[in-house]
């Protein structure tokens, strides 16, 4: 069993393009995993293993690896950057216990950065920070740290100076030790030498490495004061607050470097070992009641304690379906039994397996503190938990987004409609934020998803990974109905022929609840007019009434009922009568209650340059957007503005047109909107249209 002191869990996550696949290339090399680098642009990188990834150049799923780097294990998850995907970035930061931030050392802070930088502190992940691409043109190091500061309110701890610049990056000065480490320009990471610092730099080392010292020493008293009173702490104490300070999130060790030239990746490696914390020095994770409560216990990380585990991922490769499993406490042997505390049922743990992107070596033990990936288990799905039967318990789940968009895809013969049954099946249980249903009057198989390039790349690997032809529908957009006005109304439910009859009377108000309060239903019935045992039955029939709405038959959101009345018969009245009482009253009353088409709001942030500024908050006005905020920086302005999704389909395109390819975005899911008059009508004469083709 190994000691798990020595272990590091960890991810590298960033803005699109920022370096993070080039940067775990660069650490697989130096820790020896493989012998000859990868390159992004040649679609070449170990970690971006699907035809997708390479094509693209963009990472699409979390690939986890394990290297080793000065006797500590190292579990690495390169996960993706773009924002469609931020689903793999959560649900890996979930299992992690710190995490490397990549910056570009020209992009700066860009949007998605924030996004990962905000479910990070969600997950209270400790965190280095690695500024990357510094031989880039437009790199400017201090620019990075400031954003850091004003962006993402974090504390950068600056640990390392550049040496040149863009074309000149030739090394760093580390700070805590005063010396210079450069490199050569044969690109090989080990070619570097430790030299005394560039004499235009010393008073700026010093500088940085007494603001160093100060931030850190802050972590303990005595050493605190013993450094006010003139007494200069050992490079070991500083080090052991620095640790303190990360592990807290006090402050945010800062690296510099070029991943692409090999320049600097070996001080964030020792920074890993020294600053970042094992599994067993995190706080452990919270346990909950089956109704997703905390129930105050925590699941202990020890290889002594029982079994707990969180299965975080799941993949189907050339294998079969593979379960990947961050254990928490306790051991999991080979043929083990284990519980899955969320379907009550146990599986038997056939092969284990450590990953390498999609390379395996097969384990016969694994413990806590390890991710792993386990082969075949039949009914596990992200965010279940896996404990030892004698000792059940659930961790804290994980909670996933809505999806926003939706497109209608159909098989174009037979033996595809086969084949998609299959695969969507396996696409389902790996993206959670992936969500498919069937359109019971057309056939049509509807796949909803977080943004265009989401279900783009499901619709690609659906036709090349499992060979299904499909035709594709247009996207369509996830409206919903609510409504405006309170009303108060009476329904009666009455059919008698022959035999026993059916009688339910209900007098209910209807109003609008608080935007994203969902569906509402209270009972202030006084007097037994309507008996308790019939409110679940009518509270069931408005609910199941809620999916389709008056003007267009979408979802319906935020409505409060209350039942204030009503009244019975000895003989006819049934739980049954009532739940169709309650059917006919929201057919009768929605329609009165001034129902609203209302629209999904993205939260959208675009970058261009200073020059297309005014091209491009026009182009968003028009698409009815509200401008929130404009922040210059020194490469363009970011432009932050919230748009109905209904006018952001292939809006890349046009911004790419209109900022000559060098604009960029971001978006995601914020609220929900009343739609104005003329698109609302457009809307539903459309869908009303839709369902007469149907028909």
């Amino acid at each position: 069993m190994s000691d798990l002191s020595l272990y590091r869990n960890i991810g590298i996550f960033a803005h699109v393009d920022a370096g993070k696949t080039t940067t775990t290339e660069r650490i697989l090399k130096l820790t020896g995993k493989i012998h000859k680098t990868g390159e992004v642009h040649d679609g070449a990188a170990t970690t971006d293993f699907m035809e997708q990834e390479a094509e693209r150049g963009i990472t699409i799923q979390s690939a986890a690896t394990t290297c080793f780097w000065n006797d500590h294990r190292m579990n690495i998850i390169d996960t993706p950057g773009h924002v469609d995907f931020t689903v793999e970035v959560y649900r890996s930061l979930k299992v992690l216990d710190g995490g490397v931030g990549v910056f570009c050392g020209s992009g700066g802070v860009e949007p998605q950065s924030e996004t990962n930088w905000r479910y990070a502190n969600e997950s209270e992940v400790a965190r280095i920070i690695f500024v990357n691409k510094l031989d880039r043109m437009g790199a400017d190091f201090y620019r990075v740290v400031d954003q850091v500061k004003k962006v993402l309110g974090a504390n950068p701890l600056v640990m390392t100076l550049p040496i040149g610049i863009e074309d000149d990056f030739k090394g760093v000065v580390d700070v805590l030790s005063q010396k210079a480490y450069i490199w050569d320009d044969s690109g090989q990471p080990e070619n570097y030498e430790v030299t005394d610092i560039p004499a235009e730099m010393v008073d700026d080392a010093a500088m940085y490495r007494e603001q160093l010292i100060e931030t850190a020493v802050e972590m303990d008293d005595d050493l605190m004061m013993a450094y006010m009173e003139g007494e200069e702490p050992s490079i070991d104490d500083i080090k052991r607050c620095i640790r303190e300070g990360t592990r807290t999130l006090a402050f945010f060790p800062t690296y510099c470097g070029s991943a692409f030239k090999n320049k600097g990746i070996q001080l964030v490696l020792d920074a890993v070992v020294d600053y970042l914390p094992s599994p067993t020095e995190v706080d452990p994770q919270p346990l909950t009641d089956e109704e997703g409560e905390p129930t105050g216990e925590v699941a202990l990380v020890s290889k002594e304690e029982p079994l707990r585990a969180l299965a975080f991922k799941i993949m189907d490769d050339r294998f079969g379906a593979l379960t990947f499993i961050r254990i928490y406490s306790g051991v999991m042997n080979k043929g083990d039994t284990v519980l899955n505390s969320f379907t009550g049922k146990t599986e038997r743990i056939g092969r284990m397996v450590e990953m390498h992107a999609d390379d395996r070596t097969e384990l016969s033990t694994a413990q806590a503190g390890d991710i792993i990936a386990v082969v075949g288990m039949k009914n596990v799905q992200t965010g279940h938990t896996l404990c030892d039967p004698k000792a059940p318990c659930t961790l804290e789940p994980m909670v996933f987004p809505d999806p926003v968009i939706s497109i209608a895809v159909s098989p174009k013969d037979k033996s595809s409609t086969e084949k998609m049954g299959v695969a969507i099946g396996k696409m389902v249980a790996e993206d959670p934020s992936f969500q498919v249903e069937t359109d019971e009057d057309s056939g049509e198989t509807i796949l909803k998803g977080m943004g265009e390039l989401h279900l783009d790349i499901k619709v690609d690997i659906l036709k090349r990974t499992y060979g299904v032809e499909l035709e594709v529908g247009q996207p369509q957009v996830a409206y919903r109905e609510t409504i405006t006005t309170p009303i108060e109304d009476s329904y009666t439910h009455k059919k008698q022929s022959g035999g026993s009859g059916q009688f339910g009377k209900i007098d209910y108000r209807i109003k609008p609840g608080e935007p994203g309060s969902g569906f509402k239903f209270e009972s202030t019935v006084v007097g037994g007019n309507v008996p308790k045992e019939f409110f679940p039955a009518i509270e069931k029939g408005f609910k199941g009434m809620m999916e389709t709405g008056p003007l267009a038959s979408f979802p319906v959101l935020d409505v409060e009922i209350e039942l204030y009345d009503g009244g019975f018969h000895a003989v006819d009245s049934s739980a049954v009568a009532f739940e169709i009482a309650a059917k006919g009253a929201f057919r009768q009353s929605m329609p009165k209650a001034g129902p609203q088409l209302i629209e999904p709001i993205m939260k959208v942030d675009v970058f261009t340059p200073e020059d297309h500024v005014g091209d491009v908050i026009g182009d968003l006005n028009r698409r009815r957007g509200m401008i929130k905020d404009q922040e210059p920086g020194t490469t363009g302005v970011r432009i932050k503005a919230d748009v109905p999704l209904a006018e952001m389909f292939g809006y890349i395109g046009h911004l790419r047109t209109m900022t000559s390819g060098r604009g960029q975005f971001s978006m995601e899911f914020s609220h929900y909107l009343p739609c104005p008059q003329n698109v609302a009508e457009e809307v539903i004469a459309k869908e009303k249209e839709r369902q007469e083709a149907k028909k």
